[in-house]
């Protein structure tokens, strides 16, 4: 492991050079790690069969960038205490107007109407607001939000032929562990206030329920011995949401990008039925997300666990266990750094009940979730 000057050393020679990297921390983790790429050629991924760390945008059609394994150099550290930053503001601007709001208010009204006259159950309408900044410095963003989320997987990603990303999302998609599945149910967003106790509305359980059942039906043709969670409430920053555990074993039959394209995107991020909901985020939101509600993560890594057989001769009976770990986050709580100015997305899940009004306050709460590092 390298220390922490040499290792913000290295990202940022890595930037002024224009190359390819990301800098990372998993949920709960003290270790960050970066992966360099050693030139700036642009990989990408169709079968999901390589080592690497994958970047994928919302519209699974379009391109899955990949830093592969072997083509980049690996650092890592251990933070003993919060990164060190300057306490400079960087938030020059919001560009918060009027009409962005009835744009919205107006975007959701058209998605309660077509809830209520269609097979659609649920979508997610998400919107982008641009911030401009004085610091650009992503590598001085990245440690501003590390610092603020811990419970979250914290990036910043950059391809010179792609662009620079940034987020702090606390969703996972799912993680694989050998032949065990992991995923995640989230639903649900409410400010978070230390002084009220927590309580949900039907409207959110009701959603919460949706991605739980999706989920399920969606890996049972690949997986077995599926296990759900109680719903749980947890907290992303000054947000709250609900939340369900799902474990399963993976079919030998099936394969990693199957997977994928049954969870992906999930009902949190787009909706359900989820084709009519793609296609109605598509036709309506008047704007390209990109890798907003896209994934990112690790990418088939082996990892050697060392198991014993006998534990009173340790050293004699110890044998290596190898095991394939892929982790996928999905991109929420994110920013596109261009120049001097940062691109914030921000969406919430409407379902017959949902109240334009309250909509458009919730994603000025997310925006104030991301954009807060920016004050």
């Amino acid at each position: 492991m390298m220390n922490e000057d040499s290792f913000f050393e290295a990202l940022e020679t890595q930037y002024a050079k224009e190359l390819p990297f990301v800098v990372y921390s998993r949920p709960i983790n003290s270790i960050i790690k970066c992966w360099l790429q050693k030139d700036a050629v642009l990989h990408t991924t169709d079968s999901f069969t390589e080592s690497g760390f994958v970047f994928a945008p919302f519209n699974f059609n379009e391109q899955r960038i990949l830093l592969p394994e072997t083509e980049c150099e690996h650092h890592s550290f251990e933070v003993e205490s919060d990164l060190e930053i300057e306490n400079n503001p960087l938030i020059k601007s919001t560009n918060l107007d009027e009409d962005a709001r009835l744009n919205h208010i107006n975007l959701v009204a058209k998605g309660i109407e077509t809830i209520k006259n269609t097979e659609l159950k649920k979508v997610v309408l998400s919107r982008c607001e641009t911030q401009t900044i004085k610091d650009t410095n992503p590598i001085s963003i990245f440690k501003r939000l590390y610092n603020t989320y811990k419970n979250a997987m914290v990036y910043c990603w950059y391809h010179p032929k792609v662009g620079l990303w940034i987020g702090a999302t606390p969703e996972l998609l799912f993680k694989v562990e050998g032949k065990q599945l992991t995923t995640i149910s989230l639903a649900g967003t409410q400010a978070y206030n230390s002084e009220s106790e927590v309580t949900w509305t039907t409207k959110e359980f009701e959603e919460q329920q949706i991605v739980t059942d999706y989920i399920t039906e969606q890996i049972e043709p690949y997986t077995k011995r599926i296990n759900i969670s109680e719903v749980e409430t947890i907290r992303a920053g000054n947000l709250l949401h609900l939340k369900s555990r799902i474990t399963s074993l993976i079919d030998p039959s099936a394969n990693l990008k199957s997977i994928i394209e049954a969870l992906h995107p999930t009902p949190a991020v787009c909706g359900f039925p989820k084709q009519i909901a793609k296609d109605f985020i598509l036709e309506n939101e008047n704007y390209d997300r990109a890798f907003y509600t896209g994934f990112l993560g690790e990418l088939n890594l082996k990892q050697s666990k060392t198991r014993n057989t006998n534990r009173r001769n340790v050293e004699n009976n110890a044998y290596a266990v190898v095991k394939t770990q892929s982790n996928f986050y999905v991109n929420l709580r994110c920013m596109q750094l261009q120049e001097a100015k940062a691109l914030i997305y921000v969406g919430g899940g409407i379902t017959k009940d949902s109240n334009p009004e309250k909509e458009w306050e919730e994603t000025v709460n997310k925006t104030k979730t991301i954009g807060s590092i920016l004050d």
